[in-house]
């Protein structure tokens, strides 16, 4: 593994497939094995050693962690869930949390980017980035996307790129429908980018079946996910997030195969040039994770005077 391999291995210990629930085809989220993983991902964004999220020491009293400045940043990517008055899972961020947020960007003077743009930038064809650059995703099409989180940022018109599993849509009672998400891609400030087409673990499916079967059954995820996309919405889809931030060497390979720009998984670190372009890493962001801990990350990240 390429990226934060104790918590790839993790979830694969602990995280049971998305196929274990009453559709073959949808992850259920009222089911065992994806609370699981939720509590899991959850614990583990706060875990981590890398700079940020040690808010359960802020909220508990206990001096956060030391934050490591990062000169060589490239860009904060953020990645949300879901969003509610209230905490129902561990990837769900209350209202008056995300508001927090978004006054930490503000504060720190942050600027929140296109993911194009920073892979433009990768790919050499944009010459610079602008100072603390912030990339904003919001993965799995959660109604509460359009019901709570579009209305918090419409007044930002800042770029939002969702990663989006199709199977769920107009189909999961938790799901957008294709009419809301063709509503946000019309105000001109969402991507609707890929998420697989129905979110399988894949690092722990290439286990499970032969080479040969592996091969088709990913294949099928990364491009029937790419092909249903831009049929509905008549737009190009260039980007993954990997299910569960879980990803290899081959499937990277057949990402970039199936004409995916780039990858996004987690790692709870800033996007650097020594990252695969198919695994950039993201901040897993919690409900736990408050405006003061962000403004920390967004800061330490980007130390004054460093440029990208």
């Amino acid at each position: 593994m390429l990226l934060a391999p104790d918590t790839i291995a993790l979830l694969n210990r602990q995280t049971v497939g998305q196929t274990d629930g009453p559709n073959p085809g949808l992850p259920d989220p009222n089911g065992l094995s994806r609370r699981a993983w939720l509590r899991q991902a959850g614990s583990m964004a706060l875990g981590l050693s890398s700079p940020v999220l040690h808010a359960a020491a802020a909220t508990s009293g206990t001096p956060p962690a030391a934050v490591v400045p990062s000169p060589t940043s490239q860009a904060l990517i953020l990645c949300y869930h879901r969003f509610a008055d209230t905490v129902a899972d561990s990837m769900t961020v209350r209202q008056s949390t995300f508001t927090d947020h978004l006054q930490a960007i503000h504060d720190t003077g942050a600027h929140v980017i296109p993911l194009a743009d920073l892979v433009a930038f990768r790919q050499g064809k944009l010459a610079k980035l602008p100072p603390r650059a912030v990339v904003i995703t919001v993965d799995d099409g959660h109604r509460t996307v359009s019901e709570v989180f579009a209305p918090m940022v419409a007044h930002t018109n800042w770029p939002i790129t969702l990663f989006i599993y199709p199977s769920a849509i107009s189909n999961a009672s938790y799901a957008m429908r294709w009419e809301q998400l063709k509503q946000l891609q019309a105000t001109g400030h969402y991507s609707i980018q890929s998420h697989t087409y129905w979110h399988p673990n894949l690092v722990r499916e290439r286990k499970q079946q032969s080479p040969a079967d592996f091969e088709r059954f990913a294949r099928n995820q990364l491009l029937r996910s790419k092909a249903v996309l831009q049929d509905r919405l008549g737009q190009p889809v260039n980007f993954l997030a990997w299910p569960f931030g879980m990803f290899d060497e081959g499937l990277m390979d057949m990402a970039a195969a199936a004409g995916y720009q780039a990858s996004l998984a987690l790692g709870n670190k800033p996007c650097a040039a020594s990252d695969p372009v198919q695994a950039l890493p993201r901040y897993l962001m919690v409900d736990e994770v408050s405006g003061k801990r962000l403004h920390q990350l967004i800061t330490s990240a980007f130390p004054a005077g460093a440029s990208t």
